[in-house]
Protein backbone atom coordinates (compact mmCIF):
# COMPACT_ATOMS: atom_id res chain seq x y z
CA UNK A 1 0.00 0.00 0.00
CA UNK A 2 1.06 3.81 -0.58
CA UNK A 3 1.98 5.83 1.81
CA UNK A 4 -0.06 8.72 2.56
CA UNK A 5 1.62 12.34 2.84
CA UNK A 6 0.01 14.60 5.38
CA UNK A 7 3.23 15.71 6.69
CA UNK A 8 2.87 19.83 6.04
CA UNK A 9 1.48 21.57 8.49
CA UNK A 10 1.52 25.69 7.63
CA UNK A 11 -1.68 27.17 6.24
CA UNK A 12 -0.17 28.89 3.51
CA UNK A 13 1.24 25.29 2.54
CA UNK A 14 -1.95 24.26 2.73
CA UNK A 15 -3.74 26.63 0.52
CA UNK A 16 -0.97 25.76 -1.82
CA UNK A 17 -1.74 22.35 -2.07
CA UNK A 18 -5.07 22.49 -1.93
CA UNK A 19 -4.96 24.77 -5.53
CA UNK A 20 -2.60 22.45 -7.60
CA UNK A 21 -4.04 20.65 -10.52
CA UNK A 22 -4.24 17.30 -10.39
CA UNK A 23 -4.59 13.93 -12.09
CA UNK A 24 -8.56 12.17 -11.79
CA UNK A 25 -6.20 9.01 -10.84
CA UNK A 26 -4.01 10.91 -7.66
CA UNK A 27 -7.03 12.22 -6.61
CA UNK A 28 -8.71 8.72 -6.65
CA UNK A 29 -5.46 7.36 -4.82
CA UNK A 30 -5.59 10.20 -2.54
CA UNK A 31 -9.35 9.82 -1.32
CA UNK A 32 -8.44 6.32 -0.63
CA UNK A 33 -5.68 6.44 1.13
CA UNK A 34 -7.19 8.86 3.90
CA UNK A 35 -10.27 7.16 4.29
CA UNK A 36 -8.23 3.92 4.77
CA UNK A 37 -6.12 5.92 7.08
CA UNK A 38 -9.09 6.90 9.17
CA UNK A 39 -10.77 3.04 9.00
CA UNK A 40 -8.23 1.15 9.47
CA UNK A 41 -7.04 1.81 13.56
CA UNK A 42 -10.99 1.35 13.96
CA UNK A 43 -11.81 -1.60 12.06
CA UNK A 44 -8.52 -3.29 12.73
CA UNK A 45 -8.84 -3.56 16.48
CA UNK A 46 -12.90 -4.10 16.39
CA UNK A 47 -12.41 -6.95 14.51
CA UNK A 48 -10.44 -8.42 17.42
CA UNK A 49 -12.37 -6.98 20.03
CA UNK A 50 -10.01 -4.50 21.11
CA UNK A 51 -11.48 -1.12 20.02
CA UNK A 52 -12.16 -0.32 23.75
CA UNK A 53 -9.11 -1.40 24.50
CA UNK A 54 -7.09 0.11 22.30
CA UNK A 55 -8.94 3.60 21.31
CA UNK A 56 -7.34 6.85 22.68
CA UNK A 57 -10.30 8.06 23.52
CA UNK A 58 -10.65 11.90 23.75
CA UNK A 59 -13.72 13.94 25.52
CA UNK A 60 -14.58 17.24 25.05
CA UNK A 61 -13.40 19.51 27.79
CA UNK A 62 -17.14 20.87 28.87
CA UNK A 63 -18.34 16.93 28.01
CA UNK A 64 -21.41 16.66 30.13
CA UNK A 65 -20.85 13.54 32.22
CA UNK A 66 -22.57 11.10 30.00
CA UNK A 67 -21.40 7.73 30.04
CA UNK A 68 -18.38 8.04 28.10
CA UNK A 69 -18.36 4.15 26.27
CA UNK A 70 -20.89 6.32 23.93
CA UNK A 71 -17.73 7.17 22.07
CA UNK A 72 -17.39 3.43 20.91
CA UNK A 73 -20.84 3.42 18.90
CA UNK A 74 -20.32 6.89 17.58
CA UNK A 75 -17.18 6.17 16.41
CA UNK A 76 -17.91 2.45 14.67
CA UNK A 77 -21.25 3.74 13.24
CA UNK A 78 -20.55 7.04 11.75
CA UNK A 79 -17.63 5.57 10.31
CA UNK A 80 -19.38 2.84 8.74
CA UNK A 81 -21.87 5.39 7.61
CA UNK A 82 -19.19 6.85 5.00
CA UNK A 83 -17.42 3.61 4.29
CA UNK A 84 -20.52 1.53 3.38
CA UNK A 85 -20.59 2.09 -0.92
CA UNK A 86 -16.73 2.26 -1.25
CA UNK A 87 -16.71 -2.04 0.62
CA UNK A 88 -19.24 -2.31 -1.82
CA UNK A 89 -17.61 -2.40 -4.64
CA UNK A 90 -16.56 -5.77 -6.11
CA UNK A 91 -12.59 -7.08 -5.41
CA UNK A 92 -9.85 -6.20 -7.54
CA UNK A 93 -6.31 -6.91 -7.92
CA UNK A 94 -5.64 -3.14 -7.36
CA UNK A 95 -3.96 -1.44 -4.78
CA UNK A 96 -6.76 -0.01 -3.89
CA UNK A 97 -8.63 -3.16 -3.86
CA UNK A 98 -6.80 -4.60 -1.39
CA UNK A 99 -7.46 -1.52 1.07
CA UNK A 100 -11.05 -2.54 0.64
CA UNK A 101 -10.88 -5.92 0.55
CA UNK A 102 -8.91 -5.76 4.18
CA UNK A 103 -11.60 -3.16 5.39
CA UNK A 104 -14.16 -5.34 4.61
CA UNK A 105 -13.34 -7.93 6.20
CA UNK A 106 -12.89 -6.44 9.24
CA UNK A 107 -16.35 -4.70 9.04
CA UNK A 108 -17.64 -7.68 9.40
CA UNK A 109 -16.11 -9.34 12.05
CA UNK A 110 -16.45 -5.49 13.60
CA UNK A 111 -20.36 -5.77 13.00
CA UNK A 112 -20.63 -8.64 14.91
CA UNK A 113 -18.72 -7.89 18.02
CA UNK A 114 -21.07 -4.94 18.20
CA UNK A 115 -23.80 -6.70 18.58
CA UNK A 116 -22.20 -10.21 20.87
CA UNK A 117 -22.37 -9.79 24.53
CA UNK A 118 -19.54 -11.37 24.82
CA UNK A 119 -17.13 -9.53 22.90
CA UNK A 120 -15.21 -6.77 24.72
CA UNK A 121 -16.35 -4.41 22.15
CA UNK A 122 -19.80 -5.16 22.65
CA UNK A 123 -21.41 -1.52 21.94
CA UNK A 124 -23.38 0.30 24.26
CA UNK A 125 -26.73 -0.31 22.88
CA UNK A 126 -29.11 -0.66 26.44
CA UNK A 127 -27.95 3.03 27.73
CA UNK A 128 -28.21 6.80 27.17
CA UNK A 129 -30.25 8.25 24.93
CA UNK A 130 -26.87 8.95 22.30
CA UNK A 131 -27.25 5.49 21.30
CA UNK A 132 -30.47 6.25 19.11
CA UNK A 133 -28.57 8.36 17.06
CA UNK A 134 -25.07 6.43 16.41
CA UNK A 135 -27.39 3.11 15.81
CA UNK A 136 -28.94 5.04 13.05
CA UNK A 137 -25.55 5.63 11.20
CA UNK A 138 -25.12 1.98 11.59
CA UNK A 139 -28.74 1.48 10.09
CA UNK A 140 -27.35 3.99 7.53
CA UNK A 141 -24.55 1.66 6.19
CA UNK A 142 -26.70 -1.27 6.06
CA UNK A 143 -29.57 0.47 3.68
CA UNK A 144 -26.24 1.88 1.48
CA UNK A 145 -24.60 -1.41 1.24
CA UNK A 146 -27.04 -4.11 2.11
CA UNK A 147 -25.36 -6.89 -0.01
CA UNK A 148 -21.68 -6.02 0.79
CA UNK A 149 -22.61 -5.77 4.31
CA UNK A 150 -25.92 -6.69 5.49
CA UNK A 151 -26.13 -9.90 3.65
CA UNK A 152 -23.23 -11.63 4.61
CA UNK A 153 -23.45 -11.53 8.63
CA UNK A 154 -24.47 -15.07 10.03
CA UNK A 155 -28.16 -15.27 11.17
CA UNK A 156 -27.38 -14.62 14.85
CA UNK A 157 -25.92 -11.62 14.69
CA UNK A 158 -29.17 -10.50 11.98
CA UNK A 159 -31.26 -11.75 14.92
CA UNK A 160 -29.44 -9.59 17.51
CA UNK A 161 -28.94 -6.51 15.22
CA UNK A 162 -32.81 -6.81 14.80
CA UNK A 163 -33.60 -6.80 18.77
CA UNK A 164 -31.35 -3.83 19.63
CA UNK A 165 -32.95 -1.53 16.83
CA UNK A 166 -36.20 -2.51 18.07
CA UNK A 167 -35.08 -2.32 22.15
CA UNK A 168 -34.27 1.42 20.74
CA UNK A 169 -37.67 2.55 21.19
CA UNK A 170 -37.31 2.95 24.92
CA UNK A 171 -35.36 6.36 23.47
CA UNK A 172 -38.03 9.33 23.40
CA UNK A 173 -36.52 11.38 20.72
CA UNK A 174 -36.02 15.34 21.30
CA UNK A 175 -38.10 17.67 19.08
CA UNK A 176 -35.34 18.34 16.57
CA UNK A 177 -33.25 16.52 13.81
CA UNK A 178 -33.22 13.39 16.59
CA UNK A 179 -36.65 12.12 15.24
CA UNK A 180 -35.28 11.27 12.11
CA UNK A 181 -32.53 8.82 13.56
CA UNK A 182 -35.47 7.43 15.11
CA UNK A 183 -37.29 6.93 11.74
CA UNK A 184 -34.04 5.67 10.13
CA UNK A 185 -33.75 3.08 12.83
CA UNK A 186 -37.38 1.95 12.07
CA UNK A 187 -36.29 1.85 7.73
CA UNK A 188 -33.51 -0.37 8.99
CA UNK A 189 -36.04 -2.56 10.09
CA UNK A 190 -38.60 -2.34 7.60
CA UNK A 191 -35.94 -2.77 4.71
CA UNK A 192 -34.52 -6.27 6.38
CA UNK A 193 -38.05 -7.56 6.60
CA UNK A 194 -38.32 -6.94 10.38
CA UNK A 195 -41.55 -5.17 12.25
CA UNK A 196 -41.61 -1.57 12.12
CA UNK A 197 -42.82 1.24 13.72
CA UNK A 198 -44.40 3.10 10.90
CA UNK A 199 -45.95 5.51 12.77
CA UNK A 200 -42.26 6.82 13.62
CA UNK A 201 -41.33 6.94 10.00
CA UNK A 202 -44.30 8.75 8.51
CA UNK A 203 -45.25 11.08 11.56
CA UNK A 204 -41.08 11.62 10.96
CA UNK A 205 -41.51 12.70 6.89
CA UNK A 206 -44.59 14.91 8.07
CA UNK A 207 -42.89 17.16 10.72
CA UNK A 208 -39.44 17.38 8.25
CA UNK A 209 -42.12 18.97 5.66
CA UNK A 210 -43.46 21.29 8.38
CA UNK A 211 -39.82 22.04 9.46
CA UNK A 212 -38.77 22.97 5.21
CA UNK A 213 -37.91 26.47 5.53
CA UNK A 214 -37.54 26.96 1.63
CA UNK A 215 -34.63 27.09 -0.93
CA UNK A 216 -33.22 23.91 0.13
CA UNK A 217 -32.68 24.49 4.23
CA UNK A 218 -34.66 22.64 6.74
CA UNK A 219 -35.18 23.91 10.77
CA UNK A 220 -34.02 21.98 12.89
CA UNK A 221 -37.35 21.41 14.65
CA UNK A 222 -40.75 23.86 15.49
CA UNK A 223 -39.61 27.30 14.80
CA UNK A 224 -35.89 26.58 15.36
CA UNK A 225 -33.31 27.60 12.40
CA UNK A 226 -29.68 27.04 12.77
CA UNK A 227 -27.42 28.38 10.82
CA UNK A 228 -25.05 25.26 10.68
CA UNK A 229 -24.30 22.53 9.09
CA UNK A 230 -26.92 19.61 10.68
CA UNK A 231 -28.72 20.06 7.10
CA UNK A 232 -25.82 18.28 5.94
CA UNK A 233 -25.05 15.80 8.81
CA UNK A 234 -28.41 14.63 9.65
CA UNK A 235 -31.40 16.84 7.64
CA UNK A 236 -31.08 15.91 4.05
CA UNK A 237 -29.28 12.81 3.63
CA UNK A 238 -31.66 11.14 6.36
CA UNK A 239 -35.01 12.16 5.21
CA UNK A 240 -34.26 11.27 1.41
CA UNK A 241 -33.11 7.86 2.52
CA UNK A 242 -36.40 7.60 4.68
CA UNK A 243 -38.34 8.60 1.89
CA UNK A 244 -36.97 5.60 -0.09
CA UNK A 245 -37.69 3.14 2.22
CA UNK A 246 -41.71 3.98 2.71
CA UNK A 247 -41.74 4.01 -1.01
CA UNK A 248 -40.34 1.23 -1.70
CA UNK A 249 -42.08 -0.70 0.77
CA UNK A 250 -45.21 1.00 -0.71
CA UNK A 251 -46.45 2.47 2.84
CA UNK A 252 -49.89 4.18 2.67
CA UNK A 253 -49.17 7.77 3.49
CA UNK A 254 -52.16 9.33 3.96
CA UNK A 255 -52.86 12.78 1.96
CA UNK A 256 -49.72 12.23 -0.35
CA UNK A 257 -47.66 10.40 -2.14
CA UNK A 258 -44.72 8.75 -0.73
CA UNK A 259 -42.43 8.51 -4.32
CA UNK A 260 -43.61 12.61 -4.86
CA UNK A 261 -42.32 12.96 -1.38
CA UNK A 262 -39.18 11.13 -2.28
CA UNK A 263 -38.39 12.81 -5.21
CA UNK A 264 -38.99 16.18 -3.68
CA UNK A 265 -37.07 15.47 -0.78
CA UNK A 266 -34.25 14.67 -3.32
CA UNK A 267 -34.75 18.18 -5.01
CA UNK A 268 -34.43 19.63 -2.18
CA UNK A 269 -30.92 18.13 -1.28
CA UNK A 270 -29.65 18.70 -4.52
CA UNK A 271 -30.32 22.43 -4.06
CA UNK A 272 -28.70 22.45 -0.65
CA UNK A 273 -25.78 20.53 -2.35
CA UNK A 274 -25.39 23.08 -5.01
CA UNK A 275 -25.07 25.86 -2.33
CA UNK A 276 -22.46 23.81 -0.34
CA UNK A 277 -20.87 23.38 -3.58
CA UNK A 278 -20.71 27.34 -3.57
CA UNK A 279 -19.39 27.87 -0.50
CA UNK A 280 -16.09 26.59 -1.14
CA UNK A 281 -13.47 28.49 -1.50
CA UNK A 282 -10.49 28.83 -4.45
CA UNK A 283 -8.50 27.40 -1.31
CA UNK A 284 -10.49 24.29 -0.49
CA UNK A 285 -11.88 26.33 2.78
CA UNK A 286 -15.10 26.75 3.54
CA UNK A 287 -17.12 29.32 6.63
CA UNK A 288 -16.48 27.57 10.16
CA UNK A 289 -20.02 28.31 11.51
CA UNK A 290 -22.26 26.55 13.49
CA UNK A 291 -22.11 23.81 16.31
CA UNK A 292 -20.49 20.58 15.64
CA UNK A 293 -18.05 21.64 13.42
CA UNK A 294 -15.35 19.11 14.36
CA UNK A 295 -17.23 17.06 12.36
CA UNK A 296 -15.04 17.96 9.55
CA UNK A 297 -15.54 17.77 6.49
CA UNK A 298 -18.92 15.93 7.04
CA UNK A 299 -20.78 19.39 6.07
CA UNK A 300 -20.50 17.91 2.62
CA UNK A 301 -22.80 15.29 2.41
CA UNK A 302 -24.97 16.06 0.34
CA UNK A 303 -23.19 17.11 -1.95
CA UNK A 304 -21.00 13.83 -1.86
CA UNK A 305 -24.43 12.00 -1.70
CA UNK A 306 -25.34 13.95 -5.20
CA UNK A 307 -22.13 12.98 -6.64
CA UNK A 308 -22.42 8.77 -5.42
CA UNK A 309 -26.22 8.59 -7.05
CA UNK A 310 -25.68 10.56 -10.40
CA UNK A 311 -27.60 13.18 -9.32
CA UNK A 312 -25.48 16.22 -8.85
CA UNK A 313 -26.82 19.83 -9.54
CA UNK A 314 -27.30 20.56 -12.99
CA UNK A 315 -25.10 23.99 -12.76
CA UNK A 316 -21.91 21.40 -11.84
CA UNK A 317 -20.14 19.11 -13.08
CA UNK A 318 -18.00 15.78 -12.00
CA UNK A 319 -15.02 17.53 -12.77
CA UNK A 320 -15.88 20.47 -11.15
CA UNK A 321 -17.13 18.46 -7.91
CA UNK A 322 -13.85 16.51 -7.31
CA UNK A 323 -11.72 18.97 -7.62
CA UNK A 324 -14.01 21.28 -4.94
CA UNK A 325 -14.27 18.35 -2.57
CA UNK A 326 -10.40 17.32 -3.31
CA UNK A 327 -9.66 20.73 -2.45
CA UNK A 328 -11.65 20.34 1.03
CA UNK A 329 -9.80 17.35 1.91
CA UNK A 330 -6.90 18.70 1.46
CA UNK A 331 -7.24 22.10 2.91
CA UNK A 332 -8.47 19.82 6.16
CA UNK A 333 -6.25 16.45 6.57
CA UNK A 334 -3.23 18.20 5.72
CA UNK A 335 -2.87 19.05 9.20
CA UNK A 336 -1.35 15.63 10.99
CA UNK A 337 -2.66 16.94 13.93
CA UNK A 338 -5.95 15.61 12.89
CA UNK A 339 -4.61 12.05 14.02
CA UNK A 340 -3.26 11.13 17.45
CA UNK A 341 -0.21 8.71 18.18
CA UNK A 342 -2.22 5.97 17.96
CA UNK A 343 -3.55 7.13 14.02
CA UNK A 344 -7.34 7.88 15.75
CA UNK A 345 -9.31 11.12 15.09
CA UNK A 346 -8.56 14.18 17.67
CA UNK A 347 -10.90 16.80 18.63
CA UNK A 348 -10.77 19.51 16.11
CA UNK A 349 -11.46 21.59 12.82
CA UNK A 350 -7.81 21.93 10.86
CA UNK A 351 -6.12 19.69 13.54
CA UNK A 352 -6.61 18.92 17.08
CA UNK A 353 -8.51 22.01 18.82
CA UNK A 354 -10.18 20.12 21.72
CA UNK A 355 -11.97 23.57 22.94
CA UNK A 356 -13.79 23.78 19.77
CA UNK A 357 -15.63 20.51 21.21
CA UNK A 358 -18.97 20.67 22.52
CA UNK A 359 -20.59 19.33 25.32
CA UNK A 360 -21.47 15.87 23.50
CA UNK A 361 -17.93 15.34 21.67
CA UNK A 362 -15.69 12.83 21.94
CA UNK A 363 -12.87 12.08 19.22
CA UNK A 364 -15.24 8.43 18.22
CA UNK A 365 -18.03 11.93 17.30
CA UNK A 366 -15.29 13.15 14.67
CA UNK A 367 -15.51 9.43 12.33
CA UNK A 368 -18.82 10.84 11.09
CA UNK A 369 -16.17 13.36 8.79
CA UNK A 370 -16.34 9.83 6.38
CA UNK A 371 -19.43 11.19 4.85
CA UNK A 372 -17.71 13.43 2.31
CA UNK A 373 -16.17 9.89 1.32
CA UNK A 374 -19.14 8.58 -0.08
CA UNK A 375 -17.96 9.50 -4.14
CA UNK A 376 -15.68 6.09 -3.62
CA UNK A 377 -18.31 4.31 -3.67
CA UNK A 378 -18.11 5.15 -7.99
CA UNK A 379 -16.28 2.87 -9.92
CA UNK A 380 -13.05 4.09 -10.55
CA UNK A 381 -14.23 4.15 -14.29
CA UNK A 382 -17.07 6.81 -13.38
CA UNK A 383 -16.91 10.37 -15.11
CA UNK A 384 -16.82 11.32 -11.20
CA UNK A 385 -13.12 9.96 -11.49
CA UNK A 386 -12.02 9.82 -15.16
CA UNK A 387 -13.41 13.64 -16.10
CA UNK A 388 -10.53 16.41 -16.16
CA UNK A 389 -10.85 18.26 -12.91
CA UNK A 390 -12.42 21.68 -13.41
CA UNK A 391 -12.47 25.17 -11.44
CA UNK A 392 -15.26 25.37 -8.63
CA UNK A 393 -17.56 28.01 -8.53
CA UNK A 394 -15.63 30.24 -6.03
CA UNK A 395 -12.71 29.75 -8.17
CA UNK A 396 -13.99 30.58 -11.71
CA UNK A 397 -15.68 33.42 -9.60
CA UNK A 398 -12.41 34.82 -8.41
CA UNK A 399 -10.32 34.77 -10.70
CA UNK A 400 -12.48 36.66 -13.40
CA UNK A 401 -13.88 33.92 -15.34
CA UNK A 402 -17.62 33.29 -15.93
CA UNK A 403 -19.33 31.29 -13.66
CA UNK A 404 -23.07 30.66 -13.61
CA UNK A 405 -25.70 32.80 -11.81
CA UNK A 406 -27.80 31.52 -8.72
CA UNK A 407 -31.21 31.66 -7.85
CA UNK A 408 -33.29 30.63 -5.11
CA UNK A 409 -36.09 27.52 -6.06
CA UNK A 410 -39.58 27.24 -5.10
CA UNK A 411 -39.96 23.49 -4.52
Amino acid sequence: MLALALGVTTSAARKNEAQQPSSPQADRQYWAELLYKIAQPVLSNMAEGRLVQNMQLELSPTWDGRDRRVAYMECFGRLMAGLAPWLALPDDDTPEGAMRSRLRSWALRSYANAVDPSSPDYLLWRKEGQTLVDAAYIAESFLRAPEALWQPLDSLTKARYIEEFTLLRRVDPCYTNWILFAALNEAFLESVGATADRMRMTLTVRKLQEWYVGDGWYSDGQQTFHYDYYNSYVMHPMMLELTEVLRDSKIWFWGDDMAKVAERAQMRCRRYAEQLERIISPAGTYPPIGRSLTYRTAAFQPLALMALRHTLPQKTTPGQVRAALTAVHKAIFSDPTNFNEGGFLTIGFVGHHPDLGDWYSNNGSMYITSLSFLPLGLPATDPFWTDPAEPWTARKAFAGQDFKKDYPVDY
